[in-house]
């Protein structure tokens, strides 16, 4: 078993260290002249447990409210959507054509190959088929 580690605190001699004398593996405090590790005070875990509780129950609270929140503006964006749609459905169908055709354009670009070769890579070939040609 190790053994356990010294709390108490001895205090420095004022005369100074002999040669061979041991060094401390401690804290050395200057101003109190005391080698060791201070006197921690004792911390009760049932206590900080309870706050660390009350900051998760907070926690969970503030993530429910923002869910409550989240589903109730969901709810009026769908409502107003429906409203919107039974108002104006001619509106509507040619409003969800044009995203969908700009959808598709945007997507046949994008997949689109090209093809054009960079002018650096075009000049170092037209300088290969030159020397080549001379040879």
């Amino acid at each position: 078993m190790p053994r356990r580690k010294s709390t108490e605190t001895t205090t420095l001699d004022s005369r100074g260290a002999k040669i061979g004398e041991p060094v401390p593996k401690a804290v050395i405090d200057t101003n109190t002249a005391s080698v060791g590790v201070p006197r921690q005070p004792d911390h009760d875990l049932g206590e900080e447990l309870s706050v660390l509780r009350k900051q998760i129950g907070a926690l969970q609270q503030q993530v429910l409210d923002a869910a409550r929140s989240a589903k109730g503006s969901a709810g009026k964006a769908m409502r107003q959507t429906e409203a919107a749609v039974k108002l104006y459905p001619a509106s509507t169908l040619l409003l969800v054509a044009v995203i969908a055709g700009a959808l598709a354009f945007a997507g046949r670009r994008a997949a689109l190959p090209r093809h054009r070769p960079q002018p650096a890579l075009r000049e170092l070939r037209d300088l290969y088929d030159s020397i080549r040609g001379r040879v």
